[in-house]
């Protein structure tokens, strides 16, 4: 086979507000530290060191959040990796500009393209990696899209999933993604053993993903070569993205490609999709998972979770219960409630309460 580079790409645009009042819409989770060292961001840059060289790091984010992508990826990507998507149309549009602006910078279409999320949680780092190159393998040698599956471990209803077919090297052919099921069918799921979460983390070559771009999406591929010719002109390349239709990339390629493979993950995964989910990635205290906090003082208490960076924090005969309080506010509530943050955003939306946004 050819020589070729591997690239990562990764979505830092973001908004999700399920960690609220923590994250915010200016300062969404992948900027938070909350698992060991470092922001999210900066710790899934750090997950490539090794297996993608600096040179080739890119990071696609929004304009308004270029400050705290920068400062989140000090010395671990080159300050030119940056794409900024002048305005929100989905992952389909942003992954198109993205290969755009990649290629213009130098990426040929036998190069690896690996697309990632910024705010995922993963501890097994030679997992990973070993994870990573057998997926770049499989996804040079079968010109196919690539994704990392996760082994469902309970059934879950929040994720989508994907159903293997037919075994292809260290992986298999994706014979379906499902949407979101709900219980009785997720657990038939998990009874046949054929079925991963869908992790959002994919790869191709270049040259696939154009390839596929252009029979799945023609309307949306229809744009590439002029937001390639207008990488480097922000206000030029702002009107051409504002008319790529809008979709996300699963519907745009993916669900109808049938040429996509799936490696399955030899490591953790968590996306901290709630509160209550880092329980999984943080080890306890006394019974409890205390994320962040001054100090502590636990008694005849246990399940709970805490963040209250700077604040000592007591609790006394409550269990099961989240507890984050930060400058600004005070969330409690109980952990099997924890997906009910969005109601109380929705709440300070309606009343206009924006700096608590």
């Amino acid at each position: 086979m050819s020589e070729f580079n591997t690239y990562c790409l990764i979505m830092a645009g973001g908004k999700g507000t399920r960690l609220w009042p923590e994250s915010t819409q200016n300062k969404p989770k992948q900027y938070l530290s909350l698992v060991g060292d470092g922001t999210l961001l900066s710790q899934t840059l750090k997950r490539f060191e090794n297996i993608v060289d600096q040179d080739h790091r890119y990071i696609v984010t929004t304009f308004d959040q270029r400050d705290l992508a920068k400062e989140c990826s000090e010395n671990l990507i080159n300050q030119t990796s940056f794409i900024y998507e002048p305005s929100g149309r989905n992952t389909g549009p942003c992954i198109l500009l993205s290969l755009a602006a990649m290629e213009k910078a130098g990426a040929t279409d036998n190069d690896v393209v690996a697309v990632m999320p910024s705010d995922h949680v993963i501890l097994d780092l030679n997992g990973f990696q070993s994870t990573f190159n057998k997926a770049v393998e499989l996804a040079r040698s079968t010109d196919s899209i690539t994704t990392m599956g996760i082994r469902p471990h309970f059934p879950h209803t929040g994720y989508g999933y994907i159903r293997r077919g037919d075994k292809v090297l260290d992986g298999f052919k994706v014979a379906q993604f499902v949407e979101k099921p709900n219980f009785e069918t997720a657990k038939s799921y998990l009874a046949t053993g054929e079925y991963f979460w869908n992790a959002g983390m994919f790869m191709a070559t270049l040259g696939t993903f154009k390839r596929e771009f252009a029979k799945h999406s023609p309307q949306m591929f229809a744009f590439y070569e002029e937001l390639k010719n207008n990488a480097d002109d922000f206000n030029k390349l702002s009107e051409v993205y504002n008319k790529v239709p809008e979709d996300s990339i699963d519907y745009a390629i993916m669900e109808k490609s049938e040429n996509v493979t799936i490696v399955p993950a030899e490591f953790d995964w968590n996306d901290l999709g709630s509160w209550e989910a880092l329980e999984q990635v943080i080890d306890p205290e006394g019974g409890n998972t205390v994320v962040n906090a001054k100090s502590v003082y636990l008694k005849d208490a246990e399940g709970n979770v805490i963040y209250a960076p700077g604040k000592f924090v007591s609790l006394i005969n409550i269990n099961d219960l989240v507890v984050v309080s930060n400058d600004k506010t005070l969330m409690v509530m109980p952990k099997k409630d924890a997906q009910r943050v969005k109601e109380v955003v929705n709440h300070l939306k309606d009343k206009g309460e924006k700096e608590l946004l």
